[in-house]
């Protein structure tokens, strides 16, 4: 049997799961808005381009997956996006703020 063929529960403990890559993408967009340490130098500099590529990497997953998902993964999707393009908006100025004082952080469930 293949892993694709293979039952989800019967897959290796390390297979990564949807709502976890969703996850992990928010993640990294919270590292270019300079919220998270880079992990692999610790800085917490903005990267307000890599951040919107983040955000369009998520909304073209949104509309690919459109009819695919769960419920709970419909619902994490859609509030990710939701809000990593409100903290955008907040530290590309047009919300009032500088990315180097954020008025609040991303909020990963």
């Amino acid at each position: 049997m293949t892993e694709e063929t293979q039952p989800r529960e019967g897959r290796a403990e390390s297979a990564i799961s949807f709502v976890a890559f969703v996850l992990s993408l928010a993640h990294t967009a919270a590292v270019h808005f300079g919220d998270v340490a880079d992990p692999v130098n610790g800085a917490t500099d903005a990267n307000l381009p890599a951040a919107q590529q983040m955000i369009d990497i998520l909304a073209l997953l949104e509309e690919k997956t459109r009819g695919n998902l769960t419920a709970e993964e419909r619902r994490l999707l859609e509030q990710v996006l939701f809000e990593l393009r409100m903290r955008f908006v907040e530290v590309s100025g047009a919300g009032g703020s500088s990315p180097a004082e954020p008025k609040s952080r991303i909020i990963m469930p």
